[in-house]
Protein backbone atom coordinates (compact mmCIF):
# COMPACT_ATOMS: atom_id res chain seq x y z
CA UNK A 1 0.00 0.00 0.00
CA UNK A 2 1.55 3.38 -1.01
CA UNK A 3 2.33 5.91 1.70
CA UNK A 4 0.75 8.86 -0.16
CA UNK A 5 2.59 11.41 1.97
CA UNK A 6 1.46 15.06 1.70
CA UNK A 7 3.80 17.81 0.39
CA UNK A 8 4.13 19.23 3.92
CA UNK A 9 5.75 15.97 5.02
CA UNK A 10 8.57 16.22 2.49
CA UNK A 11 9.20 19.88 3.36
CA UNK A 12 9.37 19.01 7.05
CA UNK A 13 11.58 16.00 6.38
CA UNK A 14 14.06 18.22 4.55
CA UNK A 15 14.19 20.58 7.54
CA UNK A 16 14.54 17.62 9.92
CA UNK A 17 17.56 16.24 8.08
CA UNK A 18 19.29 19.65 7.99
CA UNK A 19 18.61 20.56 11.63
CA UNK A 20 21.45 20.03 14.12
CA UNK A 21 19.90 21.34 17.35
CA UNK A 22 18.43 18.34 19.22
CA UNK A 23 15.45 20.22 20.69
CA UNK A 24 14.41 21.63 17.33
CA UNK A 25 15.02 18.25 15.68
CA UNK A 26 12.71 16.61 18.23
CA UNK A 27 9.99 19.19 17.57
CA UNK A 28 10.24 18.62 13.82
CA UNK A 29 10.09 14.85 14.32
CA UNK A 30 6.87 15.19 16.30
CA UNK A 31 5.39 17.41 13.59
CA UNK A 32 6.39 14.84 10.94
CA UNK A 33 4.51 12.20 12.87
CA UNK A 34 1.52 14.53 13.16
CA UNK A 35 1.19 15.21 9.42
CA UNK A 36 1.85 11.61 8.38
CA UNK A 37 -1.32 9.77 7.25
CA UNK A 38 -2.16 6.86 9.55
CA UNK A 39 -2.74 3.71 7.47
CA UNK A 40 -1.01 0.42 6.68
CA UNK A 41 1.15 2.03 4.02
CA UNK A 42 2.88 4.21 6.64
CA UNK A 43 3.17 1.66 9.47
CA UNK A 44 6.94 1.23 8.97
CA UNK A 45 7.52 4.97 8.56
CA UNK A 46 5.57 5.62 11.77
CA UNK A 47 7.61 3.00 13.66
CA UNK A 48 10.91 4.42 12.37
CA UNK A 49 9.91 7.96 13.28
CA UNK A 50 8.78 6.95 16.77
CA UNK A 51 12.15 5.27 17.26
CA UNK A 52 13.92 8.47 16.19
CA UNK A 53 11.78 10.50 18.61
CA UNK A 54 12.64 8.13 21.44
CA UNK A 55 16.35 8.32 20.60
CA UNK A 56 16.28 12.15 20.47
CA UNK A 57 14.55 12.30 23.85
CA UNK A 58 17.25 10.08 25.35
CA UNK A 59 20.01 12.21 23.82
CA UNK A 60 18.45 15.41 25.20
CA UNK A 61 17.94 13.87 28.64
CA UNK A 62 21.51 12.59 28.66
CA UNK A 63 22.80 16.08 27.83
CA UNK A 64 20.71 17.61 30.60
CA UNK A 65 22.07 15.22 33.23
CA UNK A 66 25.61 15.93 32.05
CA UNK A 67 25.13 19.70 32.46
CA UNK A 68 23.02 19.65 35.63
CA UNK A 69 19.51 18.44 36.47
CA UNK A 70 18.10 21.97 36.85
CA UNK A 71 18.12 22.53 33.08
CA UNK A 72 15.48 19.84 32.61
CA UNK A 73 12.98 21.88 34.58
CA UNK A 74 13.75 25.41 33.49
CA UNK A 75 14.62 25.59 29.82
CA UNK A 76 12.64 24.23 26.90
CA UNK A 77 9.46 23.36 28.83
CA UNK A 78 7.69 25.01 31.75
CA UNK A 79 4.66 23.23 33.18
CA UNK A 80 1.59 25.40 32.70
CA UNK A 81 -0.11 26.81 35.80
CA UNK A 82 -3.27 28.89 36.03
CA UNK A 83 -5.74 29.69 33.27
CA UNK A 84 -3.09 30.41 30.61
CA UNK A 85 0.65 30.65 30.04
CA UNK A 86 1.89 34.06 28.88
CA UNK A 87 5.45 34.44 27.60
CA UNK A 88 7.32 37.75 27.73
CA UNK A 89 9.83 38.40 24.94
CA UNK A 90 11.74 41.48 23.89
CA UNK A 91 15.07 43.16 23.11
CA UNK A 92 17.81 43.44 25.75
CA UNK A 93 16.98 45.67 28.73
CA UNK A 94 13.36 46.21 27.66
CA UNK A 95 12.10 45.70 31.22
CA UNK A 96 10.64 42.19 31.07
CA UNK A 97 12.05 41.21 34.45
CA UNK A 98 10.88 44.37 36.20
CA UNK A 99 7.40 43.82 34.76
CA UNK A 100 7.40 40.23 36.03
CA UNK A 101 8.62 41.41 39.44
CA UNK A 102 5.78 43.96 39.69
CA UNK A 103 3.03 41.58 38.58
CA UNK A 104 3.92 38.30 40.31
CA UNK A 105 5.34 36.86 43.49
CA UNK A 106 8.61 36.06 41.72
CA UNK A 107 11.79 38.06 42.27
CA UNK A 108 13.87 37.75 39.08
CA UNK A 109 17.36 39.17 38.67
CA UNK A 110 17.07 42.82 37.57
CA UNK A 111 19.93 45.07 36.49
CA UNK A 112 20.56 48.14 34.34
CA UNK A 113 22.74 46.19 31.93
CA UNK A 114 21.46 43.90 29.16
CA UNK A 115 21.29 40.07 29.16
CA UNK A 116 20.64 39.82 32.92
CA UNK A 117 18.05 37.09 32.29
CA UNK A 118 19.79 33.94 31.05
CA UNK A 119 17.15 31.29 31.79
CA UNK A 120 13.33 31.44 31.83
CA UNK A 121 11.51 32.06 35.09
CA UNK A 122 7.78 31.87 35.79
CA UNK A 123 5.48 33.57 38.29
CA UNK A 124 1.73 33.75 38.91
CA UNK A 125 -0.19 36.94 38.09
CA UNK A 126 -3.74 37.39 39.44
CA UNK A 127 -6.42 39.31 37.55
CA UNK A 128 -9.54 39.58 39.70
CA UNK A 129 -10.33 35.88 40.35
CA UNK A 130 -8.18 34.40 37.56
CA UNK A 131 -4.54 33.39 37.73
CA UNK A 132 -2.17 33.50 34.79
CA UNK A 133 1.40 32.26 34.49
CA UNK A 134 3.90 34.85 33.25
CA UNK A 135 7.20 33.56 31.87
CA UNK A 136 10.24 35.84 31.61
CA UNK A 137 12.85 34.87 29.02
CA UNK A 138 16.30 35.79 27.82
CA UNK A 139 16.44 38.75 25.40
CA UNK A 140 16.38 38.48 21.61
CA UNK A 141 18.99 40.37 19.63
CA UNK A 142 21.13 39.97 16.50
CA UNK A 143 23.72 38.20 18.65
CA UNK A 144 21.38 36.07 20.77
CA UNK A 145 18.33 33.87 20.34
CA UNK A 146 18.43 30.99 22.80
CA UNK A 147 17.11 27.77 21.29
CA UNK A 148 14.97 26.89 24.32
CA UNK A 149 12.97 30.06 23.73
CA UNK A 150 11.46 28.75 20.49
CA UNK A 151 9.73 25.84 22.18
CA UNK A 152 8.42 28.05 24.97
CA UNK A 153 6.89 30.50 22.50
CA UNK A 154 5.25 27.70 20.52
CA UNK A 155 3.70 26.27 23.68
CA UNK A 156 2.47 29.57 25.16
CA UNK A 157 -1.16 30.71 24.99
CA UNK A 158 -0.19 34.33 24.36
CA UNK A 159 3.01 36.25 23.56
CA UNK A 160 3.73 39.68 25.04
CA UNK A 161 6.45 41.70 23.33
CA UNK A 162 7.89 44.07 25.92
CA UNK A 163 9.16 47.29 24.29
CA UNK A 164 11.08 50.02 26.12
CA UNK A 165 9.39 53.09 24.64
CA UNK A 166 11.91 55.41 26.34
CA UNK A 167 14.68 53.87 24.19
CA UNK A 168 15.57 55.93 21.12
CA UNK A 169 16.57 52.66 19.42
CA UNK A 170 13.08 51.24 19.93
CA UNK A 171 12.34 50.57 16.26
CA UNK A 172 15.48 48.59 15.40
CA UNK A 173 15.35 46.45 18.56
CA UNK A 174 11.77 45.38 17.94
CA UNK A 175 12.41 44.68 14.27
CA UNK A 176 15.14 42.27 15.27
CA UNK A 177 12.74 40.43 17.62
CA UNK A 178 10.07 39.97 14.95
CA UNK A 179 12.55 39.15 12.17
CA UNK A 180 14.62 36.64 14.11
CA UNK A 181 11.52 34.72 15.17
CA UNK A 182 10.28 34.67 11.57
CA UNK A 183 13.64 33.11 10.64
CA UNK A 184 12.70 30.31 13.06
CA UNK A 185 9.17 30.08 11.57
CA UNK A 186 7.43 31.78 14.47
CA UNK A 187 5.23 34.65 13.29
CA UNK A 188 3.91 37.10 15.88
CA UNK A 189 0.47 38.36 14.83
CA UNK A 190 -2.29 40.54 16.35
CA UNK A 191 -4.88 37.85 15.59
CA UNK A 192 -4.66 34.25 14.44
CA UNK A 193 -7.37 34.44 11.80
CA UNK A 194 -7.04 31.32 9.65
CA UNK A 195 -6.22 27.65 9.83
CA UNK A 196 -2.50 27.01 9.51
CA UNK A 197 -1.83 24.63 6.60
CA UNK A 198 1.94 24.59 7.14
CA UNK A 199 2.90 22.80 10.39
CA UNK A 200 6.41 24.23 10.18
CA UNK A 201 5.10 27.73 10.90
CA UNK A 202 3.62 28.82 14.24
CA UNK A 203 1.40 31.90 14.18
CA UNK A 204 1.23 33.24 17.73
CA UNK A 205 -1.25 35.81 18.97
CA UNK A 206 0.70 38.74 20.39
CA UNK A 207 0.15 41.98 22.26
CA UNK A 208 2.75 44.67 22.96
CA UNK A 209 3.59 46.20 26.34
CA UNK A 210 4.76 49.80 25.81
CA UNK A 211 6.95 49.67 28.91
CA UNK A 212 8.56 52.62 30.75
CA UNK A 213 6.14 55.05 29.09
CA UNK A 214 6.43 57.47 32.07
CA UNK A 215 10.20 57.83 31.64
CA UNK A 216 11.95 60.45 29.51
CA UNK A 217 11.00 60.10 25.82
CA UNK A 218 8.34 57.56 26.86
CA UNK A 219 5.31 59.38 25.43
CA UNK A 220 7.16 60.03 22.17
CA UNK A 221 8.19 56.39 21.97
CA UNK A 222 4.60 55.26 22.67
CA UNK A 223 3.35 57.29 19.72
CA UNK A 224 6.08 55.84 17.49
CA UNK A 225 5.18 52.32 18.62
CA UNK A 226 1.52 52.84 17.75
CA UNK A 227 2.54 54.13 14.32
CA UNK A 228 4.82 51.14 13.73
CA UNK A 229 2.36 48.44 14.86
CA UNK A 230 -1.15 49.87 14.38
CA UNK A 231 -2.87 46.46 14.20
CA UNK A 232 -1.54 45.20 17.53
CA UNK A 233 -3.06 45.76 20.96
CA UNK A 234 -0.59 48.10 22.70
CA UNK A 235 -0.77 48.69 26.46
CA UNK A 236 1.32 51.42 28.13
CA UNK A 237 2.95 50.00 31.27
CA UNK A 238 5.12 51.32 34.05
CA UNK A 239 6.14 49.85 37.39
CA UNK A 240 5.41 53.34 38.80
CA UNK A 241 1.76 53.28 37.69
CA UNK A 242 -0.57 50.68 39.24
CA UNK A 243 -3.41 51.61 36.88
CA UNK A 244 -1.26 50.74 33.87
CA UNK A 245 -0.41 47.36 35.39
CA UNK A 246 -4.10 46.66 36.02
CA UNK A 247 -4.83 47.63 32.41
CA UNK A 248 -2.13 45.21 31.31
CA UNK A 249 -3.76 42.37 33.26
CA UNK A 250 -7.15 43.16 31.75
CA UNK A 251 -5.66 43.29 28.24
CA UNK A 252 -4.18 39.82 28.69
CA UNK A 253 -7.55 38.45 29.83
CA UNK A 254 -9.37 40.06 26.91
CA UNK A 255 -6.78 38.91 24.38
CA UNK A 256 -7.12 35.27 25.38
CA UNK A 257 -10.77 35.05 24.30
CA UNK A 258 -11.95 33.39 27.51
CA UNK A 259 -14.77 33.83 30.03
CA UNK A 260 -15.15 33.12 33.76
CA UNK A 261 -18.10 31.09 34.97
CA UNK A 262 -18.83 30.65 38.68
CA UNK A 263 -20.73 27.73 40.13
CA UNK A 264 -23.14 27.50 43.06
CA UNK A 265 -24.64 24.56 44.86
CA UNK A 266 -28.41 24.29 45.10
CA UNK A 267 -29.60 26.26 48.12
CA UNK A 268 -26.22 27.94 48.71
CA UNK A 269 -24.74 31.33 47.87
CA UNK A 270 -22.21 31.61 45.08
CA UNK A 271 -18.54 31.64 46.05
CA UNK A 272 -16.71 33.96 43.66
CA UNK A 273 -13.43 32.07 43.66
CA UNK A 274 -11.81 29.54 41.35
CA UNK A 275 -14.04 30.06 38.29
CA UNK A 276 -14.38 27.64 35.40
CA UNK A 277 -12.45 29.05 32.44
CA UNK A 278 -14.10 28.57 29.03
CA UNK A 279 -13.50 29.96 25.55
CA UNK A 280 -15.86 32.71 24.41
CA UNK A 281 -18.95 30.90 23.14
CA UNK A 282 -18.67 28.16 25.78
CA UNK A 283 -21.91 26.43 26.75
CA UNK A 284 -23.48 24.95 29.87
CA UNK A 285 -22.38 21.53 28.65
CA UNK A 286 -18.79 22.76 28.23
CA UNK A 287 -18.83 24.02 31.82
CA UNK A 288 -20.13 20.66 33.06
CA UNK A 289 -17.44 18.78 31.12
CA UNK A 290 -14.80 21.09 32.63
CA UNK A 291 -15.92 19.90 36.07
CA UNK A 292 -16.08 16.22 35.12
CA UNK A 293 -16.90 14.35 31.93
CA UNK A 294 -19.25 11.90 33.66
CA UNK A 295 -21.04 14.76 35.42
CA UNK A 296 -21.94 16.25 32.05
CA UNK A 297 -23.68 13.04 30.97
CA UNK A 298 -26.01 13.15 33.99
CA UNK A 299 -26.86 16.85 33.63
CA UNK A 300 -30.57 17.50 33.01
CA UNK A 301 -30.62 21.30 33.01
CA UNK A 302 -29.03 24.31 34.68
CA UNK A 303 -30.02 27.65 36.17
CA UNK A 304 -28.04 30.73 35.26
CA UNK A 305 -27.61 34.17 36.81
CA UNK A 306 -25.88 36.97 34.99
CA UNK A 307 -26.08 40.29 33.19
CA UNK A 308 -29.08 40.44 30.86
CA UNK A 309 -30.59 37.24 32.24
CA UNK A 310 -33.54 36.45 34.49
CA UNK A 311 -32.39 35.46 37.97
CA UNK A 312 -32.14 31.71 38.07
CA UNK A 313 -33.10 31.40 34.41
CA UNK A 314 -33.55 27.74 33.50
CA UNK A 315 -31.46 26.83 30.44
CA UNK A 316 -30.54 23.82 28.32
CA UNK A 317 -27.13 22.26 27.96
CA UNK A 318 -26.53 24.12 24.69
CA UNK A 319 -27.06 27.55 26.30
CA UNK A 320 -24.14 29.92 25.56
CA UNK A 321 -22.63 31.46 28.68
CA UNK A 322 -21.17 34.94 29.23
CA UNK A 323 -18.31 36.24 31.33
CA UNK A 324 -19.06 36.22 35.09
CA UNK A 325 -22.23 34.13 34.73
CA UNK A 326 -23.22 32.03 37.74
CA UNK A 327 -24.43 28.52 37.00
CA UNK A 328 -26.28 25.97 39.13
CA UNK A 329 -26.27 22.42 37.80
CA UNK A 330 -29.25 20.04 38.19
CA UNK A 331 -28.75 16.31 37.60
Amino acid sequence: MPANLPPQYYALEKEFKKETDLHEKLRLAKELLGVMPKHKGTDKLQADLKAKISKLKKQIESGRKKHGARRADTLDHIEKEGAAQIILVGPPNSGKSSLLDSLTNLKPAIADYPYTTREPSAGIMTFETVQFQLVDTSPISKEQLDTYLLNLIRQADLVVVVADVSDVGLESGLKVVFDRLIEKRIVLVPQVTKKNDDPRIAYKKTIIAAHKYLEKNGEKGLKKLRDLYPEFTIIPTSILDDDSLNNFKAAIFNSLGIIRVYTKRIGHDVDYVDPIILPVGGTVEDAAIALHKDFAYKLQYAKVWGKGKFKGQRVKNSFVLSDKDVIEFHI
